[in-house]
């Protein structure tokens, strides 16, 4: 059996700060310089997502690409695009993750692996920031 790897890429463009809500403004703007300021900043996001999984025989896929651009619609660009992290996605509001590349990397591996279908695993999520600043959470494969 053969185990093949496909990568599907999705944008959004959101905004987002870093700020602890049990640190003074002071530490933040300490910590997080201007990124804990509190109109955040924004970023046109590239997420890549690559699954794993056996080749199917009959219809040489690892997963129907239909059925994985839905849940990355549903998972990715929905619950980001224009909006501001901290306040549209509870997860990072006041006392949750702070939204590095690193946190919403983990945080989609999370989301995509739930709905996967049965043989199918999460390779990578890669989330890019920019051209030079991205992020790799690497999951547990299918098997």
């Amino acid at each position: 059996m053969k185990i093949g790897y496909l990568t599907r890429a999705v944008h959004f463009s959101a905004s987002h700060r870093y700020y602890r809500s049990d640190w003074s403004e002071e530490q933040n703007r300490q910590r997080f310089g201007l990124m804990a300021d509190p109109q955040g900043h924004g970023h046109n996001y590239r997420c890549e997502v690559t699954v794993s999984g056996p080749i199917d025989s009959g219809t040489g896929m690892v997963i129907d690409l239909g059925e994985l651009d839905r849940i990355l619609e549903e998972e990715v660009v929905d619950r980001f695009h224009l909006r501001h992290i901290n306040s549209a996605v509870p997860e990072f509001g006041a006392g949750g993750l702070l939204p590095t590349t690193e946190n919403l990397a983990a945080f989609i591996l999370d989301r995509i692996g739930d709905r996967l279908p049965s043989g199918v695993g999460v390779h990578r999520v890669r989330v890019r920031e920019d051209r030079d600043l991205w992020s790799d959470v690497y999951g547990p494969e299918a098997g």
